[in-house]
């Protein structure tokens, strides 16, 4: 039986961070601005004034207190609100290109694996930058690498999705190296002149080597004991932009056409659908949550991220058991539990349990059990 691994992970993070307060500074003055604009509506009764934002509200809600991005300038500039990238050209490397070599460089060095050697290289994010050619094919000629590559979208769940891809295709002895990217730009998708999400999103790229455990050479390795993957539609995480805005007429501009998110309804529909598929995975290869030494979560909210150890584990987790990182890099969607992952496993010894799991939009939620080697 071909047993699977993972050798190697890397991590970009961009230049520009922002903290709560220059977020919050920026969206306060352009909620001055509005209510200065409609200020005789508002006095009419017409339209309800804006509230301001606030270091406490966005820390208490949801735990983060930084974020990367792209770009700071055009996110802090009360007149624009959302980020300022260039155009680049058609034969230029595209940016999610760019992200995705820096962080995949990374994994190939740490799992001591020779770009030419990857037969398989999986894009996986929440939002790629264009229809087509894939950005995965764009990514293998700029890495060197062999194969084939193809881009795929499950939301906050793509990389745990492409990672059982990748796994399937090494353990059906299709390919002997893969390498999954998730290239995270999620402040091109944020509404940052709404009050109850301008907080949550920021930006980075991951990338995780998988191998045929026969064929890997890199000292540091987790075995893919199984991957468990569930998906229930739902409305309340949705983003309407698609090719289809301009035959339809609809606004490009709309705020459908940005992340929109039923925040309440998704940690109460969430939350158990996650920790019930952890347990039944676990439970399926006669392990329990006791047996786990760390889990690595989708990093959206701290609330929901502590809930769900809670039921898996029957306790409360510590801090190096049930990492957080999103308190820095804010929600950066699938790449979130594989920072975590990238962060946090120094220490764990032979033997030693921990459990990759994703969970968003879709609803999509993906569980891969590792065992340290």
């Amino acid at each position: 039986m071909t047993n699977v691994v993972i050798t190697g992970t890397g991590l970009y993070t961009p230049e520009h961070a922002i903290d709560n307060a220059a977020l919050v500074s920026a969206f306060n003055t352009w909620v001055d601005n509005e209510n200065a604009r409609f200020a005789e509506e508002i006095l009419r009764g017409e339209r309800v004034p804006l509230a301001h934002s606030s270091s406490e509200f966005i820390e208490k809600a949801s735990g983060i207190k930084s974020r990367y991005v792209l770009d700071a300038a055009g996110i802090l500039d009360p007149e624009r609100m959302r980020p300022q990238l260039p155009v680049r050209l058609n034969d230029e490397p595209s940016i999610q290109c760019d992200m995705a070599t820096a962080a995949a460089r990374q994994a190939l060095e740490n799992a001591q694996v020779a770009p030419e050697d990857i037969e398989l290289v999986i894009v996986a994010c929440s939002n790629l930058e264009r229809a087509y050619p894939a950005v995965a094919v764009e990514v293998q000629q700029a890495l060197g690498a062999g194969g084939y590559g193809f881009d795929m979208n499950v939301a906050c769940s793509s990389a745990t999705f492409a990672l059982e891809t990748a796994a399937n295709a090494i353990a059906s002895g299709s390919v002997k190296r893969a390498l999954v990217i998730n290239p995270e730009i999620c402040s091109a998708h944020l509404n940052f002149q709404d009050r109850d999400s301008h907080f949550i999103f920021g930006d980075a790229c991951t990338a995780v080597v998988l191998e045929n455990s026969a064929v890997a050479v890199a000292c540091e390795r987790f075995e893919i004991l199984g991957t468990r993957l569930v998906t229930q539609f739902s409305n309340a995480i949705r983003n309407n932009a698609g090719f289809l805005n301009r035959v339809t007429d609809s606004d490009p501009l709309a705020i459908d056409k940005l992340f929109v998110q039923e925040g309440r309804r998704v940690f109460k529909e969430v939350c158990p659908l996650v920790a019930k598929l952890i347990s039944e995975h676990l439970a399926s290869l006669e392990l329990s949550g006791s047996d786990l030494k760390k889990m690595w979560l989708h990093q959206a909210n701290r609330h929901m991220n502590d809930l769900i150890a809670r039921k898996v584990l029957g306790f409360e987790p510590s801090e190096t058991q049930a990492p957080i990182i999103l308190d820095r890099y804010a929600n950066t969607s699938s790449a979130g539990s594989i920072i975590a992952f990238h962060l946090h496993r120094d220490g764990l010894e032979e033997g030693d349990i921990g459990v990759i799991c994703s969970f968003g939009a879709g609803y999509s939620v993906g569980s891969v059990v590792v065992r340290r080697q």
